[in-house]
């Protein structure tokens, strides 16, 4: 559709409207008393959300994302779709799904009562995605703008045979200096380290703190952890549902360096903290049947 047509269809005069962002992509604008959000029908990623009265946005975006056909936007809440990580079978698939670097649809706008913004968008599964992971499947992301950003992920299995998954909302959160940034939830827990490329479990004491390169798969969570983050003076608290892991990374400054979507200094200004089903916490779907992962962010201070 055209963006003529997408607002025609889908617009909300004064809150909502369609346009063309980076790279011609069609995204979604919206602005309201309560916050102002931006969100890219490519890959069905939100890549910004600023509640009214915060001189800051929630997430981090890269100035050197890409927007094209194909490749996944740095930054925002990308959706690692059916699979988190490397591909489980070895096949060669590109990491963490293949829903993150193509064009989603839009399904439905709605003015809720309490006047936030609702954005639904989905996929549904082609020969080209069948190709790739040979299951049929109804996903959809129901996207809540208001005094806090709320995303679920409904995955609907639409065929005759069971499938499993495993997903994540890859939260790029933006802070001040990650030198001063802490986050709290998560002491008591196990982990799996990546870092290095390394899979070795160990214990969280305390407070999450990032000073080298962190990437982290968190067992056994509870729903409730906040990002603290002094040097922009506020904390983010993320509450989830249906989720029994969670995901900490940082590149640090030589993967950072090596990435070319990311600025050479970008480490020290954002933190991913990941509501996730990964790891062994692996999600079946039986026929007709559907599963929710769900991630709420609102900014608390004081």
């Amino acid at each position: 559709m055209t963006i003529e047509q997408l607002n025609t269809q889908f617009g909300i005069a004064g809150q909502l409207e369609f346009i063309a962002g980076n790279g011609g992509l069609p995204m979604i604008q919206v602005k309201t008393a309560k916050a102002k959000a931006l969100i890219s029908i490519h890959a069905g990623q939100v890549l910004s959300y600023q509640p009214a009265g915060e001189a800051e946005d929630v997430m981090f975006l890269s100035a050197k994302a890409y927007y094209q056909d194909g490749k996944a936007i740095k930054g925002g809440a990308p959706i690692c779709w059916p699979w988190f990580g490397a591909d489980p079978e070895g096949k060669g698939r590109p990491g963490h799904g293949f829903v993150r670097n193509r064009a989603w649809n839009v399904i439905a706008t709605e003015a809720l009562a309490n006047g936030d913004i609702k954005v639904t968008v989905g996929l549904d599964d082609t020969p080209e995605t069948q190709a790739i992971w040979p299951h049929a499947f109804s996903l959809r992301q129901e996207i809540v703008i208001g005094d806090s950003l709320n995303l679920s992920l409904i995955t609907r299995n639409t065929g005759k045979e069971k499938f499993t998954i495993t997903q994540a909302f890859h939260t790029y959160f933006k802070v001040g200096d990650i030198s001063r940034a802490k986050v709290s939830g998560l002491a008591g827990c196990d982990y799996l380290d990546k870092a290095g490329g390394g899979n070795t479990q160990k214990h969280q004491t305390g407070d999450v703190t990032i000073d080298a390169e962190v990437d982290r798969i968190y067992l056994n969570v509870g729903n409730t952890l906040t990002i603290d983050d002094a040097a922009l003076n506020r904390c983010i608290q993320i509450t989830s549902q249906n989720s029994k892991t969670a995901v900490v990374w940082n590149p640090w400054e030589k993967i950072a360096k090596d990435m070319a979507d990311l600025e050479d200094h970008d480490y020290q200004r954002l933190l991913c903290v990941e509501t996730t089903n990964a790891a062994d916490d692996v999600r079946e779907v039986a026929p007709g049947g559907e599963c929710r992962l769900v991630a709420s962010y609102r900014v608390v201070r004081g």
